[in-house]
Order: structure tokens, then C-alpha cells, then sequence
């Protein structure tokens, strides 16, 4: 039969060891947590750029006043 003596340390550095695992793990979801953030900004930024370019290309396509896009871009000469 163990004597306290020895059972208390054991039990101690159990609880220090499961604190760390338990710390460990929940720095792994902090992490995952940060690249889903990440992840979710880049595909807004990269969605609005689309956005943007599709708007500038329907404008330069959209023509003159007969309707045909116009040679030179729509720049003045």
C-alpha cells in the first residue's frame, strides 16, 4: 500500500501535466481559430476585387451611344 508521502507529489505533477495537455489543446483551437478568421478575410477581399473588376469590365463594354462598345476604351481623345 503506497504511503501519502509518495501519492501526493504523483497526483501533483499529474494535475501539472494534464493542465499543460489541456492547455496544449485548447492553443490548437486558438490557432485553427485564426486561420478560419483569416481564411474567411482573404475570401471577402479576394470576393470584393471580383466585384470591382466585373463592374469596371461591364462598363467598358457598355458602349457608345448605339450601343457597341467603343474602340478606344471609352477614353477621350
Amino acid at each position: 500500500m503506497p504511503s501519502a508521502s509518495r501519492l501526493l507529489p504523483r497526483l501533483a505533477v499529474a494535475a501539472c501535466a494534464g493542465s499543460l495537455l489541456l492547455g496544449a489543446s485548447a492553443g490548437c483551437s486558438t490557432t485553427q481559430e485564426k486561420a478560419a478568421k483569416h481564411q474567411a478575410e482573404s475570401k471577402r477581399i479576394l470576393d470584393a476585387r471580383a466585384a470591382r473588376q466585373a463592374k469596371k469590365k461591364k462598363e467598358k463594354n457598355k458602349g457608345g451611344k448605339d450601343g457597341k462598345p467603343q474602340k478606344n476604351g471609352g477614353k477621350k481623345q
